[in-house]
């Protein structure tokens, strides 16, 4: 039975700093200190529950807080720290690839959801600063966490933005050589394996597509997904690639440990493709991604509860510690099934 959603347990994540990467089953995990990647999908998150009228004060609170920590995490050369100790000092000279690609991603989301004007213009002196450091990665996800965020930048400029466009098309033309590089009759995707956050690569080149106007992008996109659509759905039913082993290419696909985010990319991935194709079909899946958040997965285990999520879904148990990236995987799913729809956050925005 799906609930509404609810921000008690974000909430209770978050103190005046950020929010803490860990929980201790539903507690704060203080030792392990905050970092940019959750940040940016609690960013991302709060921008959007800001179009709720029920969840708009705290989620326009919760927001402030996030970014200001991206403000500070960001460096003079427009990258990003990524981890943070609970005493507020940063612990690395720079972040991971994931982490700035995220961090790019929760900006440009920012132009174009943030509740107020001055958060939207920060966030896009945040995305100058950080648009060099773009094509310098050399990481697939971390290129196609940081396009979803070019990808609402663009939109918030009325795709009028050459440097930003350039920035899309050589993102996808590298993940249209990659998918060229490794396809076969049995294997249409980007890598010789499936790891994690899958769908994202096939949703960047959805949404890319569909703001640049390429079809050809948008078909690549839907065949890829409709190949990972293949492995992850069972008599419909989402069960993730596990984290314990992944899935080389013609070996046995890990079942276990499945990790909230993947339903979350699953959803983003299938709304993409109803919007690019019209086909409601991907409303389904997408709904099918939702579900496994409520029991609807390979164990019939309830993952959500409380405002939270567990941390993982194992071949005998569950992970029960509820940690910010789970919870926040789930939410971000679940409010994207809530109403109002994401239009109206885009009114609320204007």
């Amino acid at each position: 039975m799906r609930r509404e959603p609810s921000l008690e347990h974000v909430i209770a994540l978050t103190d005046d700093v950020g929010i803490h990467q860990h929980a201790v089953h539903d507690v704060p995990n203080r030792k392990e200190g905050y970092c940019t990647d959750d940040v940016a999908r609690a960013l991302m998150l709060a921008n959007v529950a800001s179009g709720f009228e029920r969840t708009r004060p705290e989620a326009e609170r919760l927001a402030r807080i996030y970014l200001a920590f991206l403000c500070d995490a960001q460096l003079p050369d427009g990258r990003f720290h990524n981890f943070m100790s609970y005493a507020r000092v940063w612990l690395d000279d720079v972040g991971t690839p994931d982490s700035n690609g995220r961090a790019i991603w929760s900006v440009g989301h920012g132009m174009r959801f943030a509740p107020r004007d001055p958060w939207r213009r920060l966030c896009r002196d945040m995305l100058e600063r950080a648009l060099p450091s773009v094509l310098a990665m050399t990481f697939v996800r971390s290129r196609v966490y940081a396009s979803l965020g070019l990808v609402h930048a663009y939109e918030a400029l009325g795709r009028a933005a050459p440097a930003l466009e350039a920035a899309l098309r050589s993102i996808a033309d590298d993940l249209v050589a990659r998918n060229a590089a490794c396809a076969g009759p049995d294997w249409d995707w980007f890598e010789n394996e499936l790891t994690y956050d899958n769908a994202r690569l096939p949703e960047a080149l959805l949404r890319i597509g569909t703001v640049l106007d390429d079809s050809q992008l948008v078909e690549l996109g839907l065949r890829t997904f409709a190949f990972y659509e293949s492995i992850v759905i069972e008599d419909g039913v989402f069960v993730p690639i596990g984290n314990d082993g992944w899935y080389v290419r013609g070996r046995t696909r890990a079942r276990y440990a499945q990790q909230p985010l993947e339903a979350a990319a699953f959803v983003d991935a299938a709304l993409a493709a109803e919007a690019a194709s019209g086909d409601v079909r991907y409303r389904r899946l997408a709904e099918s991604g939702l579900e496994w958040y409520f029991g609807r997965n390979s164990r019939d285990a309830v993952m959500a509860t409380g405002g939270g999520c567990y941390d993982g879904l194992e071949a005998f148990a569950i992970n029960r510690n509820m940690g910010a990236e789970s919870t926040l995987a789930y939410l971000a799913s679940a409010f994207a099934f809530a109403k109002p729809a994401m239009a109206d956050v885009l009114r609320l925005a204007r």
